[in-house]
């Protein structure tokens, strides 16, 4: 009986086995990251009041972001958000963020700077930007597809994309998919889980 008690366990333990190794493979598997569209053309002047273009990411995998200073709601988060991936990367000159200010008139170089500072960005390749409201808008709406725009009803009287764009060395948009193969697109800058997900893909985009 002991003996039939042992196949039948070791038999169970191999059809376990066949049915689970390759979850736990899928499970660490390298996402693979598809090319969604590519950067437009921009020039933008930073905190410091340096011109900075799209081709000061040349060779660089960066994150994008649109927000502004005065927001009330979700820029904070978003950007506490963004100093974690920040740390992250702390250091690697092949990585960098853009921060651009759907607020322009106000969010001047002396303003952005400061914000800078306050919330903790560090990172010599990180960038806010301000300039001509209608390009920028330009950019989000049309270049890059995340929303921003003005609304006197909105808290802050603006509203905008809550989302990240990971962009490659060679200005390509890039995302991971889904469970159901399709391209997420962008990243949830409130989520903890779709923050871990982009500093997972930017590792990737760094070895590229």
């Amino acid at each position: 009986m002991k003996k039939y008690s042992y196949v039948g366990v070791a038999f169970i333990i191999l059809i376990f086995g066949i049915y689970a190794v390759p979850k736990i493979v899928n499970k660490f598997k390298t996402p693979n990251l598809v090319t969604i569209g590519k950067v437009p053309s921009f020039e933008f002047t930073n905190q410091d009041g340096n011109k900075i273009s799209n081709s000061f990411y040349n060779n660089k995998v960066y994150v994008i972001e649109f927000f502004f200073t005065t927001c009330p709601t979700i820029c904070p988060k978003m950007n506490e958000n963004m100093v974690k991936i920040q740390n992250k990367f702390y250091g690697n000159l092949d990585f960098g963020i853009a921060s651009f200010s759907i607020n322009p008139e106000y969010d001047t170089p002396k303003i952005l700077k400061a914000y800078a500072k306050h919330h903790g960005a560090t990172l010599k390749n990180w960038n806010f930007l301000t300039g001509d409201k209608k390009e920028i808008y330009t950019l989000a709406n049309n270049g890059i597809a995340l929303y921003a725009g003005e609304n006197a009803e909105a808290e802050g009287g603006f509203e905008h994309s809550g989302m990240f764009a990971l962009v490659d060395k060679k200005g390509n948009i890039r995302s991971r998919l889904d469970d159901l193969g399709n391209p997420i697109a962008f990243y949830d800058g409130l989520d903890n889980k779709s923050i871990q997900m982009i500093k997972e893909d930017i590792e990737i985009l760094l070895k590229e």
